[in-house]
């Protein structure tokens, strides 16, 4: 699979209402553009593909957002909504924040938020200019996974800042 058969399945996959396939998922995320930690800075609109994973479902109860990379050392994992729809950082639920860095899975070193309070790790690629495919990999999880697959999109008004990101992998 290149990269423009991967955007356009990424996209299909992405309106899809029932279930997503985990491998087809990988196949996507191995033809996508590796991110860079200072180029993702501000903030994203997330949502999750349904793969089954334990975790599906649950930052949507949480009322979830997106994450916010205001800089290196300052990661906003789950940017949440409180009753008023005004946005938070949900840190009870993150046992904490995060940081950015640079960090190699499956690999490829690709920008990857480590967690403050909870093993866990967010890798992230390019899909286009204004989107990033995640996977969520931490302690304890096999290498083959189950991994958690989420998608961000830059906010509105958010500069485009994705170098690499139109060009084949």
């Amino acid at each position: 699979m290149d990269v423009f058969e991967a955007r356009a399945r990424f996209q299909e996959l992405r309106k899809q209402d029932g279930p997503v396939s985990s491998a087809e998922l990988d196949t996507i995320w191995a033809a996508l553009a590796t991110a860079r930690p200072e180029d993702i800075l501000g903030a994203w609109k997330g949502g999750e593909f349904r793969t089954g994973h334990p975790l599906e479902g649950m930052l949507a109860e949480a009322r979830w957002y997106g994450k916010t990379f205001v800089s290196l050392d300052d990661a906003k994992p789950l940017m949440c909504r409180d009753a008023a729809g005004e946005l938070y950082s949900n840190r009870e639920l993150g046992q904490g924040e995060a940081s950015l860095w640079t960090v190699e899975f499956r690999g490829e070193p690709t920008a990857t938020m480590v967690y403050d309070g909870r093993p866990v790790l967010d890798h992230f690629k390019w899909v286009d200019d204004t989107t990033l495919m995640g996977v969520m990999n931490g302690k304890g999880i096999p290498a083959e996974g189950p991994f958690y697959y989420f998608f961000l999109e830059r906010a509105s008004g958010q500069p485009n800042e994705s170098p690499g990101a139109g060009e084949a992998s």
